[in-house]
This record gives structure tokens, sequence and C-alpha cells, in this order.
């Protein structure tokens, strides 16, 4: 089998083709759109103005450097040790990525061979399974089950085999909003010592914990020359246009990336990058604020969705929140539901199912983002409780 077709096979039936049906059935019905995890507002205007300004003064109009600009690698490291207590130099342990789905796969062409096996939350963010494909490894999911979605760590350390070459973990965890304990961390670590595995951590949301608090499994004992800690500004700052992501990690695994990363991109987002070196020195007050913001939002929509007869999920961070239909709408899958739901209730959302392998598994799921506008959210109860309720 060719190499593209393999790629097709192991991707088919994934999340991308869904968001694309989905956005497509906001557009020709009119309805509010909870699909699509993008926010429905810009970020700070500081920051806006900052990107305005770095055009106009024509810098990063030509190809940045290829690490990405010191100003920002320098703002990135501040960020690191502000928030965590990491020391990270920006010369040699930093680099900036076009957004973290690029970081994501620069690290898996980088530091996996055919064959080896990495093992992966379940559901999964959909670039996952593409990146791990190309790279010619083999996806072993971990499946994170309802309520709690919590990691099972016996069956995780059961997953292992000597093929294992990597972790590749998600937390605050997309879809589900399962944020991992200090425990769990603890365990993950000591197994990826024991059985000298690399693993790779997408922490985009690292910003938006309402329940718990966010620590990067970098900061563990044995954990700072096997870990690349992937982050993005998309999230931080709800300009998830912008593509500015980055990667923290020892100086090896930093140059390993790097050397994937540059026959993929190159280089990008020149301007914007000084915009993020700026927003990154934001005050505190603005992280607080912004996810007290948003925890607000996860209320209001988690009250509809519950009045409305769904079972809620809550999340624990992000800004999904995971409903089940089993009761609501008993024989119908997702995936159906989703395809109905515009027309019934004017709301799109998205099919959980699409993010999991097991074919069963995530089949009542439904997902909803709650990055939207106050006055948006209140709206999109306002039509669930009227479509179900009467």
């Amino acid at each position: 089998m060719s190499g593209r077709a393999l790629l097709n096979r192991r991707l088919d039936g994934l999340g991308t083709t869904i968001f694309a049906e989905m956005s497509a059935l906001a557009a020709a019905t009119g309805a509010i759109n909870l699909g699509q995890g993008f926010p429905d507002t810009d970020g700070p205007e500081s920051v806006r103005e900052a990107a305005v300004r770095a055009l106009r003064d024509g810098r990063g109009n030509q190809y940045p450097p290829g690490p990405g600009i010191p100003e920002l690698r320098t703002a990135i490291a501040d960020h690191q040790r502000r928030f965590y207590g990491l020391a990270f130099d920006p010369d040699t342990e930093v680099l900036v990525t076009a957004g973290a789905t690029e970081a994501i796969a620069a690290a898996m062409l980088a530091l996996l061979e055919p064959g080896d096996e990495v093992i992966a939350f379940e559901p999964f963010y959909d670039s996952y399974a593409a990146c791990i494909a190309m790279a010619g490894a083999t996806r072993v999911p971990l499946t994170l089950r309802a309520p709690d979605f919590r990691p099972d760590l016996d069956a995780l350390r059961d997953a292992v085999t000597p093929r294992t070459r990597l972790l590749l973990l998600n937390s605050p965890h997309n879809p589900t909003g399962m944020v991992l304990t200090p425990a769990e961390l603890t365990a993950i670590a000591e197994l990826a010592v024991a059985r000298d595995l690399l693993v790779v951590t997408d922490e985009v949301y690292e910003h938006l914990v309402f329940d718990g608090e966010h620590v990067p499994l970098i900061s563990l004992p044995g954990m700072r020359d096997r870990t690349v800690s992937i982050s993005s500004a998309g999230k931080i700052f709800s300009f998830t246009g912008w593509k500015v992501g980055w990667v923290t990690a020892s100086p090896e695994l930093v140059a390993a990336v790097r050397t994937a990363k540059q026959f993929l991109t190159y280089v990008a987002s020149g301007p914007l990058q000084y915009a993020i070196a700026e927003a990154l020195t934001l005050p505190d007050t603005y992280y607080t604020d912004f996810r007290d913001d948003l925890r607000v939002k996860r209320d209001l929509l988690d009250a509809g969705l519950r009045d409305a007869g769904f079972q809620v999920h809550e999340p624990q961070g992000t800004y999904f929140i995971t409903t089940d239909i089993a009761t609501l709408a008993p024989d119908t899958d997702a995936l159906t539901f989703c395809r109905a739901l515009p027309a019934r209730a004017g709301i799109v959302a998205v099919p959980n199912s699409v993010f999991y392998d097991h074919p069963t598994a995530g089949r009542t799921q439904v997902r909803f983002a709650f990055c939207k506008k106050q006055d948006v959210l209140t709206e999109a109860a306002s039509r669930l409780r009227k479509a179900f309720n009467g």
C-alpha cells in the first residue's frame, strides 16, 4: 500500500470533515455555531495594535529567524519562569512554531521512527492521528471514560510495550475538559522514567483551568530532558488565526524538533511574533480575568444544557463542554443528532465520536464550545430549552 493510501486509511472518519460539515450547516441554516473552538471576539486591543505597529515598522515582514524572533523566545522563557518557575535558555531551549499544530507535527516527525508506538489519550485532537501516521508510527489509544474522564493509570502501564517510544498527553484535555492531577502527573512521570519514554505535552489550554491547577509535566523530577512542552498564543489571547505556537524543551529535543519544523513552514507569522512577545508581558490580571470570564460562560451554557435535558460532564478546563444525549435522544447516535440539531434548535455542535478510534466509544457524546459572547450563549441556551422542553 502506498504511503498516501496508508495515511488516508488511518485518517478515515476523523473530525476535520465534520468541522467543515457543521460550519456549512451553521451558515446554511443561520444556526449559532458552538461546534468549532474559536472565540467570536478578538483578544486584547493592545496586542492587535502591537501587530499593526510591527507591520508598519517593517518588523517581521521578511523571513524572521528560524527559531523565532529573539524577543518572543525571551518572552516565552519569561512566561515559563513567571508561571511555573521553569528556567529555559531562549537561544537553545525555545522554538517558535506555526501554532501548536505544527509543533506537534514537527515533534512527531523528529522523535518517531516507523514502527514506534505512541500512547495518546482518547478522545484526541484530530491532528494527533495525522501527525503520528505521517511519522510512520502506530497510535495506541488510552480511552478516557465518562463521567470524569480520568486516565486509567494501570491501563497506561499495561499499554507500554518494547515498541512504545512516546506518550502524547493533552491537559487540560480537548474535548473532555479533564485536567491531570498532581498525583496522576507524578505517576505518568515515574512511568516515563522507568520505561525510558519521551513525552510530548499539548498544553494550549494551560491558562483555562477552572477547577484544580495546571502543572507542566516537564517540571516533575526526571522529566526535564525527556519532555517536549507545547503551547500556543491562539487559545491564551483569542487570536487563533495568527498561528503562533512554541516548544520548550532541552537543547537536544528542541534541535530535533527544529530540524523537522524547518521543512514544514520554515518560518511563519513574522510581525505577529512581535505582538505575541508583548502579549506575554500582560499583567496577571489579564490571565485571571480571561479565565474567570470563561468560567462564567461555562456555567451559563452548562445550566442551559442541563435545563434542556442533556447530561452534562462539567469540564475542569478548556472551553468545551461534553454532554451525553443517551437519555435525551434514545437510540440516536451523536453524529445523527448533530446533523439534525441546526434544524431542530438552531444550534451547531460536534459529535465526540469522531475523536475516538473505538467504533462505539463516545457514540452518544456531543461537544459544545462556550468561547462565545455571553448574549450568544444566552440565546443558545434559550433555543435548546425551547427545542427539547417545548
